[in-house]
């Protein structure tokens, strides 16, 4: 073989293997790396989330999804007020409900009827929104729900219309309205929604948002299910501390969103003019400069009347805010993080075997799709091991072992092909959630051996991922 092409091959090959485990060079060819996206997402530290649909006119949350789209009348609608009223607090963003749970789109879409040009309203308040925002110098972000009650996008009863609805309903939002900072989705792999990343794929969503804006930052508001310490279908850590969700104010470094509303509910209520809203001091002391300091952007809800105009107690909570927070500019530089995982986990639900385990925390409890139970090994095993067999082989080339607590610290993992068994990786990894990529491998089985534990060997998940790069 030529001596330059032998060279060249090492060269390639090494690089590959170098970048195979750290976050991609770039969200795209031609996007920022998804580190400094991630960092300038923490910089922004605090923002406006704003609740504003068909609810707002029903005096609940999730209202009838058969609702009549006239009853969306905001006569007075002043997306102005709402930027000013943003600035007054020192925020820097918005983020719009372009469609919650029951479906109503408040935009001119040309996926559905079921839409605000078919109110009385005739205006494409997303439009409304970005105009007014991006005028007085906020950054813009829209929020999108996957659960679509309307639509019947819900449980069981997804097909592929579903799909393609979901599609063109973001390739409206990410192609008409300019440069979106980040899109916020909601409704998806929740308990509440039961609906997976395996009934709408979350790959392919993910890189159709990349692809039409590869500087969106993704969020799924997912952070009940999975690890604080882990990148789990989302390029930022949500928690949505109004459902008891919450980061750890000691020793978060992960990038984070935390939201809740001024107000008792996200959306608005008739109580609510007359209704105390959170306290200006406690919210700055006790929630934006504790979350800011380990890296996390909070973003407070301020829910639109029925006029479309923020109440006046609202309005005068945020200016006191602005007298007491203020950016002081960029925190401190994140940590290098594994990229998020995006693919489907071909382990889950799989025939899986270990050695003897404690007797109620067996094998099948580590690819169950739940992280809050565990195989554990048996105190007595010196040599743990925990192994996933598919019924055929199958492609992949990342594997991630999340544990219950970080215990492992040495493990080998191997993967069966040819009647034979054939290393992957064999070292030292500390972290709590450890991500293993490499080259893509075909085998039928794949085992870890556990060299090394402080404790009981654990672990909460055990995901195998064929990856598209």
């Amino acid at each position: 073989m030529n001596k330059k092409l032998v060279i060249f091959i090492l060269i390639f090959s090494f690089g590959y293997l170098y970048t195979a485990n750290a976050q991609p060079a770039a969200s795209s060819k031609t996007g920022l790396p998804l580190a400094q996206l991630q960092q300038q997402f923490v910089d922004l530290r605090f923002g406006m989330f704003i609740h504003f649909n068909i609810p707002t006119y029903m005096n609940q949350d999730w209202p009838d999804p058969d609702a009549s789209p006239s009853i969306f009348n905001p006569t007075k609608l002043n997306c102005d007020q709402w930027a000013k009223a943003a600035k007054s607090a020192n925020m820097s963003y918005g983020c719009l409900t372009t469609k919650h749970h029951s479906g109503f789109c408040i935009w001119d879409t040309k996926t559905t009827d079921y839409n605000v040009m078919n109110s009385p309203l005739k205006k494409d308040v997303v439009r409304e929104f970005t105009d007014a925002f991006r005028k007085n110098g906020l950054k813009v972000m829209l929020y999108y729900s996957i659960l679509d009650t309307h639509h019947r996008l819900r449980p069981n009863m997804i097909n592929r219309k579903h799909i393609d609805m979901v599609k063109a309903q973001i390739t409206e939002l990410l192609s008409n309205y300019g440069e979106i900072s980040a899109l916020i989705i909601d409704g998806w792999d929740a308990p509440w929604s039961r609906i997976s990343y395996d009934d709408i794929p979350f790959e392919d969503i993910y890189k159709l948002i990349k692809s039409l804006q590869p500087n969106c930052v993704l969020m799924d508001l997912n952070g009940a299910k999975y690890p604080a310490e882990g990148l789990y279908y989302s390029d930022i850590k949500t928690y949505e501390m109004g459902a008891g969700q919450r980061v750890s104010k000691e020793s978060n470094r992960m990038p984070a969103l935390a939201c809740l509303p001024i107000q008792k509910a996200w959306f608005w209520k008739t109580t609510f003019p007359t209704e105390p809203v959170k306290d200006a001091a406690k919210l700055v002391n006790e929630t934006i400069i504790p979350l800011n300091n380990v890296d996390c952007n909070f973003i407070l809800n301020v829910a639109p009347n029925r006029d479309g105009l923020f109440d006046d107690n609202a309005l005068a909570a945020l200016k006191e805010i602005g007298k007491l927070w203020h950016n002081e500019g960029p925190v401190k530089k994140l940590p290098e993080l594994d990229a998020p995982i995006i693919s489907t986990n071909i382990a889950k639900k799989q025939p899986s075997s270990s050695s003897w385990a404690d007797d109620s925390n067996i094998m099948d409890q580590a690819n169950d799709d739940d992280f809050t139970t565990s195989w554990i090994s048996n105190p007595t095993v010196e040599k743990p091991w925990y192994e996933i067999d598919f019924d055929r082989d199958k492609a992949f080339n990342a594997i991630s072992i999340a544990e219950e607590k970080a215990n492992i610290s040495n493990y080998r993992l191997e993967y069966f092909s040819n009647g034979q068994w054939k290393p992957l990786f064999n070292g030292e990894n500390s972290k709590r959630v450890k991500v293993n990529r490499f080259d893509r491998v075909w085998g039928s089985k794949v085992r870890m051996w556990i060299d090394k534990s402080d404790r009981q060997a654990s672990i909460a998940e055990f995901g195998v991922y064929d990856e598209a790069r």
